[in-house]
């Protein structure tokens, strides 16, 4: 028997959906550190992003055998699931004291210290490839990604044509997809 740690993200799924627990234990290893800083930059409380991330896990594991591969990889899986939970308790009423990311910021901040969750190995490309786009561009991405904004509250928002928005969104994930290569969405 291949031991869980040896397994690749898929395998441990397909375990975990036959009631694995040690492959549970090490799919939470290799991923809680990421979901926690994207928790936490997109709640901006580290409390109420590690409760999350419990819950997605907890999710996951209850949903392991619904996982399908040729949708994405379970790296994607299980952060679009966070993402998604965390843009819904943003807009919660509890969650309104939540301040909303400024467009470009992103892009324009500091290294982060060494201990901190987010400084993964690819961080640096991804502000790398934002830092690339147009202020128009990346101001998009952020509000969707980050504030959890549709494509008419980010036109609202920014007093531009909906269809502006649209043409601005795919623009920027065409070449972040390009610019990005492998990070783009395959396993790290």
């Amino acid at each position: 028997m291949v031991a869980a740690s040896d397994m690749d993200d898929g395998a441990l799924i397909g375990a975990m959906a036959d009631g694995s627990r040690e492959a549970f234990g090490t799919l939470y290893d290799r991923y809680c550190t990421l979901m926690l800083a994207v928790g936490t930059r997109i709640l901006r409380d580290r409390r109420e992003a590690e409760d999350l991330v419990h819950d997605v896990f907890v999710e996951a594991w209850k949903q392991a055998p619904t996982y399908d591969a040729s949708r994405g990889t379970v790296r994607t899986w299980l952060l679009l699931r966070l993402r998604s939970r965390a843009l819904d308790r943003r807009k919660s009423a509890g969650s309104s004291r939540v301040t909303p990311v400024e467009p470009g910021k992103l892009a324009q901040s500091e290294v982060a210290a060494p201990s901190d969750p987010s400084d993964g190995p690819d961080r640096a490309a991804v502000i790398d490839a934002l830092s690339n786009l147009s202020n128009d561009q990346r101001a998009v991405v952020e509000l969707a990604y980050f504030e959890g904004l549709s494509c008419s509250e980010i036109a609202e928002r920014v007093a531009i044509p909906i269809g502006t928005v649209k043409s601005r969104m795919a623009a920027a994930l065409t070449k972040l997809r390009s610019e990005l290569g492998p990070y783009g969405g395959g396993e790290p």
